[in-house]
């Protein structure tokens, strides 16, 4: 029996400014809140195919588990909780020092 599939959100760093965005129907959001909640594989894999093809505007994409709820998907996992709060203050993976 198949794995039930879960919902995703497609996810990227804006090329140019480097912030957390997500697909959306028609483009891309900062807001996790108005992401596409993606709730079947085959178009999960359409719109990464999508999104992979978008390298003028983005980089490092990939799908994102999360639960849907009314007021907008959820992360499932700590690191997305973390990426979808906004940009930090650690620079290529070392912490700035104030």
């Amino acid at each position: 029996m198949p794995k039930p599939f879960t919902p995703k959100v497609v996810t990227a760093n804006a090329l140019l400014e480097g912030d957390v965005i997500y697909q959306t129907a028609t483009g891309w959001t900062r807001n996790l809140a108005e992401a596409e909640v993606l709730t079947d594989e085959a178009d999960a894999d359409l719109r990464m195919i999508d999104a992979l093809t978008q390298r003028d505007l983005v980089v490092g994409v990939y799908l994102a588990d999360v639960t849907p709820e009314a007021d907008g998907p959820r992360p499932t996992h700590f690191r997305e909780e973390f990426r979808a709060k906004g940009p930090s203050n650690y620079a290529h993976g070392k912490q700035e020092r104030l």
